[in-house]
This record gives structure tokens, C-alpha cells and sequence, in this order.
């Protein structure tokens, strides 16, 4: 089905979905570039600062604990447009803010739509997407999150360039926004993205999946007919979808009641809480100040987290061309044997580096391939997995649970990394979190079943124990 009209329609839905991944990183990367501007304009203490870093991930949680339900009621597509609203909404607040407190509510609301495309993104894509393909195209979704890292760093870098020349100075607002509190720009570029994010969703369909569970037969007849060329396979599909959410009549919380379904839903909680304290986002947000602690300097600690970002997004884009033939799980397997190795290596570096005169670089190099390993198997897997290992009926509420689990892991993570540099040192502080990829690496072995090129009522029938090893490759 290669670039035939069916994979070109599939794509662009993909894409479309995935820009929820670029307003994502670029929401989560974008702060980095403010803190010394907006804290100095407020006159914020410390802990005021950390609340301005952080208040976001508290309408993370809150995003991403109603938009299961909300997609499961309402569906996939309507809530990806409410988090494309609040997106825009929060862009445009935080660049007009008159106070420190607005802005705050302003990155809560920007905040509740990380958590919501978090959720809903990577599932609309699961949903529409073949087995042969699905981990590839679920994979844009975070390959579009490291995008918007890097397009944060870039615009932060460009318009701290443009406001110190003559550009925009006399010319109202601009003036304000974009020359004398230039974080205001920062903030607000968001807006552009968010209004191209809320104004394509409108051409998408919904997905045929929930189409069928919620008796629109006639509608997602016509979505899996642009899906699927063959009239036919269109129709095996429905009746596919339709036979297999027969076989759990309860409502979604009852549904948790069964051991079969919560078990899968505990195993997501636990990969996407454990996938946090494995150290890449304590690598990806404190990444300067851990190189400084090696003895060098601001700048070339900011060169180096650029390389971090670079090899991130490079390795993604590896990830997505080989997650459907290799399989999530031997990626996983690959790649946090060498995360442990790389860690337990830098943990060495900073043990006993400076008594052995080792250079900088090769701290760097350990970095980076650090990144590689997580690039190409946790952050590459962890949405792909989350989104297609649940049951029809209640995947929203299953990737809910998970999504929050997520989000406190990683909340918990940027709260605890700075105490753990401080008490443990970064040699404790990186042995900890190759330790912590063990239990991650026996979870994936043991529970969590292969699900490359296996449709989604074929994975729901595993975890339900109509089959153990038929696969489904529609």
C-alpha cells in the first residue's frame, strides 16, 4: 500500500494528529528561555520560579486525567480540537499577561493541552493506522515532540538575536513583545502553530473505532473506506470492531473491574512511571547545569545540550523507520542495554574522571549515546505501546490512567533530580537511574506481549485470552 492513495490519506492524518506532539515540546522546551527575563520583571524568589517552571505540569495532570474520558464521550477529534483552543489561548495569554499570577493561569491552561494531545494524539493515530505501519506513524508523534524542543531553542535563540538590534523597537506592540520583554515573543510564537493545529483538524474525520463503538456504523464505513481501498476489508473492519467490543457489555469503570483489563492498565502505569526514572528528562531539562558540574563552561554546556537535542531528534526519526520491523520489544531490549551501559559509564566518569584527567568530550560522547539508546527505544516505544496495547472501549480511560502516571513520574523526576545531584552527587544520582532500567527491562520480557503488525482487536483479544500467538496483520 506504499504511497498509493490509502497510505497518502493515512499519513496525512497522522501528521495532522502528531502536530499535537510539536505544540508539546515546543510548550514544554520554550519556558527554558524566560526564566531569567520573567523572573527578573516579577522580582520572583526561587521557589517562585520553580512554580512558573512547573505550574504547567500541574494542567498536565489535569489535561490528561479528563481527556480519556472526554475522548471515550465525546470523541478522539473533538478533544484534540479543545486542546488546540487552549494551546492558542495560552500563547496569546502569556504574551499579553499584565501579571505574574496570569501568566501562571495562562501556562496552567497551555499545560492542560500538553496533557490532552499526550493522550488523544497518539491514539487518533493508532486508531487509523494499519498494523504493518501503526508503530511508524505513532512514532511521528514523538519525533514531532523532539521537533518542537528544538524549534523552541531555535526561536528563543532567534529572538533574543532580533531584540537586540532595531527590528522591532518603536513599533507598537510589537515593541513590548518582541524588543523590551522579549519572552512575551517566546511565549506567544506558540499561537502560530496552535491556530494551524486547530484549523486543519477541521478537514480530519473521526476515528472509524469510535465510530463503531458508538453505533455510527454509516460514518466509519466511510472513514475505513479511504483507509482500506478494498470495500470489503472496509467492512471486515466494522464487523471486527463491532464483535469485539460485543464481548465487554460493562461501562468503562466496570470494565477495570476485570483482572483482564486492569492488568494491561497496572502494566501501563508501571512502564510509563519507571520510563521517567530512567534519567532522560533529568538529561533533557537539566542537562547545562549537569555538564557545568564537569568543569565546563556555560556556553560550551549549552553547545553540548544542543548536540543532546540534535541526536534526540536524528535517532527518532531512526526509531520510526525500524520500530514496525524490528518489533517494540527487541528495540527495547537494545536500547536499555545500552542506556544502562552509557549510564553506569557516566556514572564512572564523574566518580573518577577528574582523578584520571579524562576529557570533556568524552563525557559528551556518553551523552549522546545515552540519547541514542533512549531515543530509539523507551521515548520511541512509550506511545506506541500506551496506544494500542488497550481494549477499543476503553482505551481513553486506560491511556488516562497511564498518561497521569506519566506525568506525576515526571513531575517527580524534575522535583527529585536537583536533590539527588545534591545528596547522591551525578555519579549516585546516574548508578540510580541505571538501576531503576531493570525493572523496566522485566516488565517489557515478561508482561508486556510483542504487538508489531498485530491489528488492534487482535492485541484486545490477547490481554481478554481468546488467543495467545494468532496475529492479525490488517
Amino acid at each position: 500500500m506504499i504511497f498509493d492513495a490509502s497510505f497518502r490519506y493515512i499519513l496525512t492524518l497522522s501528521l495532522i494528529a502528531a502536530i499535537g506532539g510539536f505544540l508539546f515540546g515546543y510548550d514544554t522546551a520554550v519556558v527554558s528561555g524566560t526564566i531569567g527575563q520573567v523572573s527578573e520583571l516579577f522580582d520572583l524568589d526561587a521557589m517562585s520560579q520553580g512554580w512558573y517552571v512547573g505550574c504547567a505540569l500541574l494542567g498536565s495532570i489535569l489535561g490528561v486525567t479528563i481527556s480519556g474520558r472526554l475522548a471515550d464521550l465525546i470523541g478522539r477529534k473533538k478533544v484534540m480540537l479543545l486542546a488546540a483552543l487552549l494551546f492558542a489561548v495560552s500563547a496569546l495569554g502569556c504574551a499579553l499577561a499584565p501579571s505574574f499570577f496570569s501568566l501562571v493561569i495562562f501556562r496552567i491552561i497551555g499545560g492542560a493541552g500538553i496533557g490532552m494531545v499526550s493522550i488523544v494524539s497518539p491514539m487518533y493515530i493508532s486508531e487509523v493506522a494499519p498494523a504493518k505501519i501503526r508503530g511508524s506513524l505513532v512514532s511521528l508523534y514523538q519525533l514531532a515532540i523532539t521537533v518542537g524542543f528544538l524549534g523552541a531553542y531555535l526561536v528563543n535563540f532567534q529572538l533574543l538575536e532580533w531584540s537586540a538590534t532595531d527590528l522591532f523597537s518603536e513599533q507598537k506592540p510589537w515593541d513590548l513583545v518582541f524588543h523590551q520583554q522579549v519572552w512575551r515573543g517566546m511565549l506567544g510564537m506558540e499561537l502560530l502553530p496552535a491556530l494551524f493545529f486547530l484549523l486543519v483538524l477541521f478537514i480530519i474525520p473521526e476515528s472509524p473505532r469510535w465510530l463503531v463503538i458508538n453505533q455510527r456504523a454509516d460514518r466509519a464505513e466511510r472513514v475505513f473506506s479511504r483507509l482500506y481501498p478494498d470495500r470489503k476489508l472496509a467492512k471486515i473492519k466494522i464487523e471486527e470492531v463491532r464483535k469485539q467490543a460485543a464481548k465487554t457489555s460493562e461501562s468503562n469503570f466496570e470494565l477495570l473491574k476485570n483482572p483482564k483489563i486492569l492488568r494491561p492498565v497496572l502494566y501501563g502505569m508501571a512502564i510509563a512511571v519507571l520510563g521517567q526514572f530512567m534519567g532522560v528528562n533529568a538529561v533533557l531539562y537539566y542537562g547545562p547545569g549537569i555538564f557545568e558540574q564537569s568543569g565546563l563552561s556555560g556556553g560550551d554546556a549549552l553547545f553540548y545540550q544542543v548536540m543532546v537535542g540534535l541526536v534526540n531528534v536524528l535517532t527518532t526519526i531512526l526509531a520510526l523507520l525500524i520500530i514496525d520491523k524490528v518489533g517494540r520489544k527487541k528495540l527495547v531490549y537494545f536500547g536499555v542495554s545500552g542506556m544502562i551501559l552509557s549510564l553506569l559509564l557516566i556514572s564512572f566518569y564523574f566518580y573518577a574522571g577528574s582523578n584520571l584527567g579524562l576529557s570533556s568530550l568524552l563525557l559528551l560522547t556518553l551523552f549522546l549515546m545515552y540519547i541514542f539508546c533512549t531515543a530509539i527505544s523507551i521515548s520511541a516505544v512509550i506511545f506506541v505501546l500506551l496506544s494500542e496495547m488497550y481494549p477499543n472501549k476503553i482505551r481513553g480511560l486506560a491511556m488516562s490512567i497511564a498518561g497521569f502516571s506519566l506525568w506525576v513520574g515526571t513531575y517527580l523526576v524534575g522535583q527529585l533530580t536537583p536533590w539527588f545531584l545534591e545528596k547522591l552527587g551525578p555519579s549516585g544520582t546516574f548508578m540510580f537511574f541505571a538501576l531503576m532500567c531493570f525493572p523496566y527491562l522485566y516488565l517489557i520480557w515478561k508482561k508486556i506481549p510483542e504487538t508489531s503488525g498485530r491489528s488492534l482487536e487482535d492485541i484486545e483479544s490477547y490481554w481478554l485470552g481468546d488467543q495467545k500467538d494468532q496475529h492479525n496483520s490488517i
